[in-house]
């Protein structure tokens, strides 16, 4: 199994480049089907949803749009339990059909505070579309539309979730050693 060094931790990899991309491929056909006339927003959530949302929206095959927010909740390893906006909405939702592309659901808590926001905002509906959820980690009641991958409550990084601004740029994922 191959072991990685990021900063002062090991990590193993957990998720290859391909099973990646297929997982991203089935959510895209779902994304199509679903939204094909809808003319939808995307709103990536920085930093770690950009890998996600760039071969996602390749994949969109339907006239859409994109743009980014920049929220954060987490400090080296864990969640401070509070979500800080650094890049808020810059377009109007009124009447839109909207979907957010996260990199990671564990706890819900920026998913329910920015689905909130958008319904306040007017959207017409809100869909959340993950890269990875954390059934286990959940602590609010939220509806993730789209899951490309389940995994359990550990510490992941690569294909644009980090670990202390490193380890973004990986195809794979990482799961924290223990």
């Amino acid at each position: 199994m191959q072991t990685i060094q990021i900063k002062d931790k090991k990590f193993t990899i957990s998720i290859s480049e391909s099973e990646i991309q297929t997982a991203v491929m089935e959510v895209a056909k779902k994304l199509n089907n679903d939204l094909w006339d809808k003319n939808p927003l995307f709103i990536c959530v920085l930093n770690g949803a950009f890998m996600f949302a760039a071969d996602l929206l390749r994949n969109f095959t339907f006239p859409c749009e994109i743009t980014f927010v920049k929220y954060s909740s987490y400090s080296g390893l864990k969640t401070t339990g509070a979500i800080h906006e650094h890049i808020g909405l810059d377009k109007c939702i009124e009447g839109r059909s909207v979907v957010i592309i996260e990199d990671i659901v564990d706890t819900g808590l920026t998913m329910k505070s920015i689905t909130e926001m958008l319904k306040s905002n007017g959207a017409a509906d809100v869909r959340i579309a993950t890269l990875l959820q954390k059934p286990d980690a959940l602590e609010h009641s939220i509806a993730v539309d789209y899951v490309a991958l389940n995994i359990p409550n550990d510490f992941v990084v690569g294909y644009g979730l980090d670990y202390d601004g490193q380890g973004r740029n990986l195809k794979e994922i990482y799961t924290l050693a223990e």
